[in-house]
C-alpha cells in the first residue's frame, strides 16, 4: 500500500473509529510505514489506535516510532498499558525509554514491573548514554561448553521466544564468562552426540560495556556480525549488541557528522532536528556558529580596509582578492573532507605515523595544484585584464600558489588538530576552513602587495 493510501485508509478509521480495521490493517502493513504515517496524526488519535490492538502488535508498532513520538505516547497511554509496553519491548529499548522518563514517572513505574524486569532496566539503564551497555539487550541465547549438541537445541527450544536472536549462541560457563560462540546452523548440522566444545570458536569478537557504542558498531560491521557480546569489568557477559542497533547507532553518527560539519551541531546537547527542535533552539545554535564566522569576517574586512593606500593606487588588485582567497577556502575544504573521510574508515588516527603520511601525500598533491592554478590564474589575468604590467601578475600568481597550497596543507592537519583536543573532527565546518582561509589569504595576498608595488604607495 502506498503512503497517501495508508494514509487515507488510517483517516476513514479514525473518523469511524474501527478498531478491527486498523488491526487487520496492522497485521498487513510494514510497521515502519504504519508508524511513518500516524506521526502526522495527533497524539491522542495514535494512543486511540493502540489500545485497540493485541499487546503484542501494539508493541511492535510503539517501537517503530521515533523517541519523542513515543515519549508523548507514553503519557498519552493508561498505566496499565505502560508497564504492559514495558514489560515486551526489547531490553535495550525499554532501558533507553527509561532513562528519558522522569523520576516521578519512573517511581511509578518500577513496583508494577515484576522483579526480573525491574533489576534488567535498573542494570541496563545504569550505564551512560552513549556507551555499548545503554545499547545492549539481555535478550540472548546461552548454552554450556558440556552439552551434546542434541542438549542445546532441546534447551534453545524452550528459552528462543523470549530472545531477540538465536542465530548465533554463546557458550558461558556458570559465572556467565563468555567461552566462545557457536551457529544455530552448527548445532542443526551436527551429529546428535558432538560436544558443544568441540565445535565452538574460542576467539570471539566482543564488546566493553563501559565502550563508546560506536566502537562495538564498527566491530560489527568490520567482522560481519549479526550481534556482538557485551561484557563488564568482570569478564561476565552482560548481553549482546545486534546488528539493527548498530546500523542505528551509526545512522545517528551519520547525522551528526552532517550537523557539525554544516556548523549546526548544538553543543553538548541534543542533535537538531527539524522535525522535533523548537525554533528557539534552531536559532540559538545557528546563529552561535554565524556569529563566529562573524568575527572572522569583521577582523578580514578591517584589515582589507586598512589597505586603501595601496588599493587606490593599484584599483586592479580588488578584483583579484575574492578569487584568491576564495581558492585557498576551497583547497582547505577538499583536503579535510579527505582525511575526515579516512578517519572514518578507519584508514588514518591520531598518531604521528598517519600525520607524516598525510603530510607526504597532501604537500606534493597541493603544490602541484597551487602551480596550476597559479599558471592558470595568472594567463586569464594577463588577458582579461588591460594594463597588467609583471609586478601585478607576480602578486597575482604567487598570492594563487600560496593560498592554494597553504589551504590544501592545513585542511588536511586541522582534523588532527581536533582529535588532539578530543574533540570531533567533523566539527571543523567547511564555513569554518573557508573562514579562516579568507583571513590567512587577505595576509597573503597584501604581503606579495606590498612586496612588489608598496614602492607606489604616495
Amino acid at each position: 500500500m502506498k503512503h497517501h493510501e495508508l494514509s487515507n485508509a488510517i483517516q476513514a478509521m479514525l473518523r469511524q473509529y474501527d478498531s478491527q480495521a486498523f488491526a487487520r490493517l496492522a497485521r498487513s502493513t510494514p510497521l515502519a510505514d504504519m508508524a511513518d504515517v500516524l506521526e502526522a496524526h495527533p497524539i491522542a488519535q495514535i494512543a486511540q489506535l493502540l489500545r485497540a490492538l493485541d499487546p503484542a502488535a501494539r508493541c511492535a508498532l510503539f517501537a517503530h516510532f521515533a523517541a519523542p513520538v513515543q515519549d508523548k505516547i507514553l503519557a498519552a497511554l493508561p498505566a496499565d498499558i505502560v508497564v504492559n509496553l514495558f514489560e515486551l519491548l526489547a531490553s535495550d529499548k525499554r532501558a533507553d525509554i527509561f532513562n528519558r522518563l522522569n523520576a516521578e514517572k519512573k517511581e511509578l513505574l518500577l513496583p508494577a514491573l515484576a522483579k526480573a524486569e525491574r533489576d534488567d532496566i535498573l542494570n541496563l539503564a545504569s550505564f551512560p548514554e552513549g556507551s555499548v551497555g545503554s545499547a545492549t539487550t539481555s535478550e540472548y541465547a546461552t548454552i554450556t561448553s558440556q552439552q551434546t549438541a542434541e542438549q542445546a537445541l532441546l534447551s534453545l527450544r524452550q528459552g528462543a521466544p523470549d530472545k531477540e536472536t538465536i542465530y548465533v549462541v554463546y557458550v558461558v560457563n556458570e559465572g556467565r564468562q563468555l567461552l566462545g560462540t557457536v551457529s544455530l546452523r552448527e548445532l542443526v548440522l551436527a551429529r546428535p552426540e558432538m560436544r558443544v566444545d568441540e565445535m565452538m570458536k574460542t576467539n570471539s569478537v566482543f564488546a566493553r560495556a563501559e565502550w563508546p557504542a560506536a566502537e562495538a558498531a564498527e566491530l560489527i560491521r568490520r567482522y560481519d556480525l549479526l550481534a556482538i557480546p557485551v561484557l563488564d569489568q568482570n569478564e561476565r557477559m552482560i548481553g549482546i549488541m545486534t546488528v539493527d542497533d548498530a546500523m542505528d547507532i551509526e545512522k545517528e553518527q551519520d547525522a551528526t557528522r552532517l550537523s557539525q560539519f554544516g556548523g549546526t551541531a548544538s553543543g553538548g546537547g541534543a542533535d537538531l532536528s527539524l522535525r522535533d527542535s523548537s525554533i528557539r533552539q534552531l536559532f540559538k545554535v545557528r546563529v552561535l556558529w554565524l556569529i563566529i564566522l562573524t568575527g572572522f569576517g569583521i577582523i578580514t574586512s578591517t584589515f582589507v580596509s586598512q589597505q586603501e593606500d595601496l588599493i587606490s593606487e593599484v584599483i586592479i588588485l580588488a578584483a583579484f582578492l575574492a578569487p584568491i582567497v576564495d581558492m585557498g577556502g576551497n583547497t582547505g575544504s577538499q583536503s579535510a573532507t579527505l582525511v575526515l573521510r579516512a578517519m572514518a574508515l578507519g584508514e588514518v588516527r591520531l598518531c604521528w605515523k598517519d600525520v607524516w603520511f598525510v603530510i607526504k601525500r597532501e604537500i606534493p598533491v597541493a603544490l602541484a595544484i597551487a602551480i596550476v592554478i597559479g599558471i592558470l590564474e595568472t594567463i586569464l589575468a594577463y588577458f582579461s585584464k588591460d594594463a597588467m604590467n609583471f609586478d601585478i601578475l607576480m602578486v597575482i600568481g604567487l598570492s594563487m600558489m600560496v593560498c592554494t597550497a597553504a589551504g590544501g596543507i592545513i585542511g588536511a592537519l586541522l582534523p588532527f588538530g581536533a582529535r588532539l583536543m578530543r574533540a570531533d573532527p567533523a566539527t571543523l565546518s567547511a564555513p569554518l576552513i573557508t573562514s579562516i582561509m579568507d583571513l590567512l589569504g587577505v595576509f597573503i595576498y597584501f604581503g606579495f602587495a606590498y612586496a612588489f608595488l608598496g614602492h607606489l604607495i604616495k
